[in-house]
C-alpha cells in the first residue's frame, strides 16, 4: 500500500531553497561543456594539487562508524558499497573506468569525520560516498561543499546534510520519516495515543520526533514524549514509567538500535506490554550483541528494504550479500548498494571521462542526477533538485526474527 503523501515530492525544504539549488544547478549543467574542454589539456594522479581524476580509476570515499554503538550501520555500508564496486568493476566499470573504493571509520563523531574526509581526500577521494550517520554527514557537507566535491549520502537523514546543491541523498529525510510513521500508524489505525523517547541530543532523533509529533497531533493523535541524551542512554526506567503512566498504546522510538535493544529489554523487566515503532534507525536492532531478539517479536519500522522480499532483484541482492559477508544484509547495506549504482548511472549520463578535474566532475553529476532514474534495490528513485529521491517506503515488522511486510 502507498504511503507517499506529497511532502516526499518537496522533502520538507522551502521553495526558496528549491529554487536556490535548482538554479545552481542548471548553472553547473552548463559549465559541463567547458569543463570538459578544460580537462582535456592533460591528465595527472588522482589525489595531486590539479584535483584530476588520472590515471584509468574512479576514486569513491566512505565515511562512517567502522567501530563503537553505531558499527553495524556502517560495516553494512562499507559491504554493500563494495559489492556493488565488485559487480560494477567486474562487468566493465563505469565507461570502462575501474572504481576503488576505500571506507573511514569515523565512530559517529562529526569531528573524527572530518578528519576522515581529509584522509580520503590525501588519498585521492574523487567523490564521497558518505556520510553514514547524520550529525557527521553535516560536518562534512561543509567541506564537500568548500572543495565542490560530489557527495552522495547513502544514510544521512538530517536535512542538513544535503543542503548544498553538490550534495544529494539514497535515503528518506527525517521529516519525511516522522512525517511518514505518524501517517502510516494513523492510517493502518494501530494506536491513537502515543509516547515518543527519542534523543534530543542526536539530530537524526530531534528531527524525526519533531515532525512525527507535528503531523500525529493534526491527525488528531494524542502524543506525549520523553527525551534523553547521548551521556544518559543506558538507563531508561524513569521515560519507560512516564510512557506506562500515560496509558500509551505505542512507544514511538525514532532512535538507533543499540539504544532500542535497551528499552526493550527494560520495558520487558518492567511487564510494559505495548506495541513499538521506529524508522530505519532500528534496522540492525536483530544484530545487537547479547540482545534477547524474541524482544523484538511486534515492533514495527518504516523501511524500504526487507531481506525476505520476493522481489527478485532484492533476492539476488540479500543471497548475494550473505554469500560475499557471511550475515543478512540490513537497509544500511541496501542504500550503500544502491548509492555506488546511482553514482554509476550518473556518471555514465554525464559521460565520465578518466582524468577530468574532480570539481567540474562534481558539476556534471549533479546536472546528471536530475534526468536519471534508477531501479534500485530500496525502491525505483528520481531525485528533485533539492537533493531529495522520490521512491516509496515500505511498513514492516518483526516476526520470528524477520522482517514482513505489513
Amino acid at each position: 500500500m502507498s504511503i507517499l503523501p506529497e511532502f516526499y515530492l518537496n522533502g520538507g525544504i522551502s521553495l526558496k531553497k528549491k529554487f536556490t539549488k535548482f538554479l545552481a544547478v542548471v548553472l553547473a549543467a552548463a559549465m559541463i561543456a567547458l569543463s570538459f574542454a578544460a580537462c582535456s589539456g592533460g591528465q595527472s594522479d588522482a589525489g595531486n594539487d590539479s584535483g584530476s581524476t588520472g590515471g584509468t580509476t574512479l576514486k569513491i570515499g566512505g565515511i562512517g562508524p567502522l567501530t563503537g554503538d553505531a558499527a553495524a550501520y556502517g560495516q553494512a555500508v562499507q559491504n554493500g558499497a563494495q559489492l556493488a564496486v565488485d559487480e560494477i568493476n567486474a562487468a566493465g566499470g563505469i565507461n570502462g573506468i575501474q572504481i576503488e573504493f576505500k571506507m573511514e571509520d569515523d565512530e559517529n563523531n562529526a569531528e573524527r569525520s572530518v578528519n576522515a574526509y581529509n584522509t580520503l581526500k590525501d588519498w585521492g577521494m574523487q567523490i564521497l560516498m558518505g556520510t553514514v550517520t547524520s550529525t557527521p554527514c553535516i560536518a562534512v557537507a561543509e567541506e564537500t561543499h568548500n572543495d565542490n566535491m560530489f557527495m552522495l549520502t547513502p544514510s544521512g537523514t538530517a536535512v542538513e546534510c544535503i543542503k548544498y546543491d553538490n550534495a544529494f541523498r539514497v535515503c528518506f529525510s527525517d521529516p519525511n520519516q516522522g512525517t511518514a510513521s505518524a501517517q502510516y500508524i494513523h492510517d493502518q489505525n494501530l494506536a491513537t495515543n502515543v509516547f515518543a523517547i527519542y534523543d534530543s541530543s542526536n539530530a537524526y532523533s530531534a528531527g524525526i520526533y519533531e515532525n512525527f509529533a507535528t503531523k500525529a497531533q493534526e491527525l488528531g493523535m494524542t502524543v506525549n514524549a520523553a527525551a534523553f541524551t547521548s551521556d544518559s542512554n543506558k538507563d531508561f526506567s524513569v521515560q519507560l514509567q512516564q510512557a506506562k503512566s500515560s496509558g500509551a498504546e505505542m512507544i514511538f522510538l525514532p532512535i538507533y538500535y543499540t539504544e532500542a535493544s535497551l528499552i526493550l529489554t527494560q520495558a520487558n523487566n518492567l511487564g510494559l506490554d505495548v506495541k513499538f515503532f521506529g524508522c530505519d534507525g532500528l534496522d540492525g536492532i536483530l544484530n545487537v550483541e547479547n540482545f534477547n531478539t524474541d524482544l523484538a517479536e511486534g515492533v514495527m519500522l518504516l523501511t524500504p528494504y526487507a531481506a525476505i522480499s520476493s522481489d527478485e532483484k532484492t533476492q539476488k541482492f540479500t543471497s548475494d550479500y550473505e554469500a560475499k559477508f557471511g550475515i543478512t544484509p540490513i537497509q544500511f547495506a541496501a542504500d550503500a548498494y544502491d548509492a555506488i549504482y546511482i553514482i554509476k548511472a550518473a556518471a555514465e549520463k554525464a559521460g565520465v571521462t578518466a582524468g577530468m578535474e574532480t570539481s567540474a566532475l562534481c558539476d556534471a553529476l549533479k546536472a546528471a542526477m536530475l534526468e536519471i532514474e534508477v531501479p534500485g534495490i530500496t525502491g525505483t528513485m528520481t531525485w528533485n533538485a533539492d537533493g531529495e529521491p522520490n521512491k516509496e517506503p515500505k511498513g514492516m515488522i518483526i516476526q520470528n526474527g524477520q522482517y514482513v511486510a505489513m
